[in-house]
């Protein structure tokens, strides 16, 4: 089973209602496409410069970021960061001279964010959101630069800041110029697993987090992404 949570994207500076007052986030979206940040990871050159969300009373909101920043991304994310029943919009934010970095926006605007990677053109993949040991806490996971370091991050949020918890190296999620993030998080019956490949894109991988630490074991030969996320291969 597939355990991603839904998809969805982000932006910083004017938060804007655009209707009247709100409950919790239902959908979002990147909005107002940009050129200012010429990296082109997905195959591209465009990125967007606001995220764009509706709320369960059906008020509109827009945040943008400010002319140094982008969403460097495919889509946001819903999720439930915090535990309050109601989900948080995960993005990966980019600043033109520092690199990205891993952000939660609510209704209210920014919440939290990973520290950016500190060098621009530098990028990370996102792989998903969960309680991925047990412990009660959310944890996000993503391929810091997967096309360099090709490294997995796990950060848990508590006390409403991301505290890195566990890294592995010599994995990754992402090709230069795909246009989609692959791999993602299963759970086939024994808890949440991270989908990625190994450096040299030749074999599937899953990693669980037990004690603050990442096991990793070989999936497949191969990246059929699909059948591993799907628990078609064990």
């Amino acid at each position: 089973m597939r355990i991603w949570p839904g998809l969805l994207s982000g932006a910083l500076l004017g938060l804007i209602p655009l209707a009247a007052s709100a409950d919790s986030i239902v959908s979002a979206t990147y909005a107002e496409p940009t050129q200012r940040y010429q990296h082109g990871v997905f195959g591209e050159t465009e990125e967007w410069g606001a995220l764009a969300f509706e709320m369960s009373s059906g008020q509109r909101m827009i945040l943008r970021l400010p002319e140094t920043r982008v969403f460097e991304d495919i889509a946001p994310r819903l999720v439930d960061v915090d535990g309050d029943g109601a989900p948080e919009i995960v993005v990966v934010e980019t600043d033109l001279s520092l690199g990205a970095r891993l952000a939660i926006y609510d209704e209210a605007g920014f919440v939290t964010a990973t520290p950016f990677i500190g060098q621009t053109h530098r990028w990370l993949a996102p792989i998903g959101a969960a309680d991925l040991d047990g412990d009660g806490s959310v944890e996000l996971a993503y391929i810091d630069r997967p096309h360099l370091a090709r490294l997995l991050r796990v950060w848990r949020f508590e006390g409403g800041a991301l505290v890195e918890v566990a890294q592995a190296e010599g994995l990754t999620n992402h090709r230069l110029g795909d246009p989609t993030i692959s791999g993602g998080l299963r759970d086939c019956g024994e808890g949440p697993e991270m989908i990625t490949a190994d450096a040299r894109w030749s074999r599937l991988v899953a990693s669980r987090l037990v004690s603050d630490k990442i096991e990793n074991r070989i999936v497949a030969e191969g990246v059929d992404f699909a059948a591993a996320l799907d628990c078609r291969l064990p």
